[in-house]
């Protein structure tokens, strides 16, 4: 059969079936995956999004990871992966195809489910891990669509399925109850785990991590991909500076020295002079008065007015001679005794 660009992924595999053909039907786009099978029946399906074998074998303690490694280095290249681990006594025959089954149903959900996409058929096109259960197509499919219509009748939200698990920061209500698996869902969720990371790190499968996940939407426990990723975000704006309204500098600081304005003795003048007076003919016209500018930093203490610079002594060293002689400020001698001590005795009274 020759490639196909965009259809849909069920329509291809029923073809595939009737036609009785074995290779891998591979679906493009997000999260996309492969659905092999052999003379028209299936014996495998796998997706990003969906945990594998050997990931649910592995994460549950089943398998320890040097064994499956070991497996998948001796029986990759012959597509005798499962059978060595039945061979070799590590899994029951009923114990494998119950995992093969497992993962195949849940990763035949997320490749065909999706309506319309990019899809490709390999021809002849075999899985490592070998046949190890032939599963009608027709129940396939329809294991599907009962999947997809359990999933809508709880929320119909598809991105629930992919998009990471954010718990909300608060429940909607006082009192919520919630099963074993809810309960590690919402412990291990921290905003960026998807649902297939969760499935792999608890173990489980990952059509019953995507059903309680919906579940707990529903009861709105978290949150909605849309909520937290809206498509048109607004953002809000500062008006900006204008210099032109609002120059930026600012006048310098007044110096603690009052500039000195000289006074001119004589008559006041006039603070109404008649409209036609004006500057005498052939005079400039007076200049503005503008208050002298102030010194920079650090030349404050120049002038005439500057204050002496006392130099620096030891420590119990004697004040110069200039200074000793200068006698102590006099003692107020109007302070009342009497009167201090009537005050001290009212302030204690109101404690």
């Amino acid at each position: 059969m020759a490639a196909t660009k965009t259809a849909a992924p069920g329509d291809l595999l029923a073809q595939i079936a009737d036609e009785r053909q074995t290779g891998a039907l591979v679906v493009g786009g997000h999260p996309g995956g492969a659905v092999y099978v052999f003379e028209g029946r299936v014996i495998y399906a796998e997706s990003p999004a969906a945990p594998g074998v050997g990931e649910l074998l592995t994460s549950s303690g089943r398998l320890a990871g040097r064994t499956w490694q070991n497996a998948l280095d001796l029986g990759t290249s012959t597509a005798r992966v499962g059978r060595l681990l039945v061979e070799q006594g590590h899994l029951t025959q009923g114990e494998l195809e119950l995992c093969v089954l497992g993962a195949t149903y849940d990763a035949a959900y997320f490749v065909l489910a999706a309506g319309t996409g990019p899809v490709e058929f390999l021809p002849s096109a075999t899985h490592w891990l070998g046949p190890v259960v032939h599963i009608d197509t027709a129940a396939v499919l329809r294991e599907v669509r009962r999947r997809v219509k359990l999933l809508d009748d709880i929320i119909p939200n598809t991105r629930i399925d992919t998009a990471p698990v954010t718990p909300v920061a608060r429940p909607p209500r006082e009192r919520v109850t919630v099963t074993a698996l809810q309960w590690e869902l919402l412990i291990h969720a921290d905003g960026q785990r998807t649902p297939a990371d969760l499935a792999l790190l608890l173990g489980r499968a990952g059509y019953a991590t995507i059903q309680e996940l919906r579940r707990l939407a529903a009861l709105g426990l978290i949150e909605l991909p849309e909520v937290r990723v809206p498509e048109n975000s607004d953002f809000v704006r500062l008006p900006q500076h204008r210099r032109e309204v609002a120059p930026v500098s600012r006048p310098a600081p007044a110096t603690a020295e009052a500039p000195v304005v000289p006074v001119i003795s004589g008559p006041a003048p006039d603070r109404h002079p008649p409209p036609d007076s004006g500057p005498p003919s052939g005079a400039p016209p007076p200049a503005a008065t503008l208050p002298p500018p102030a010194p920079p930093p650090g030349e404050g203490n120049t002038g005439p007015n500057r204050l002496p610079r006392l130099a620096r002594r030891k420590p119990g060293a004697k004040l110069p001679k200039e200074l000793a002689g200068i006698p102590d400020p006099p003692v107020h001698q109007g302070t009342d005794e009497v009167l201090l001590k009537r005050i001290r005795t009212a302030l204690r009274a109101l404690r």
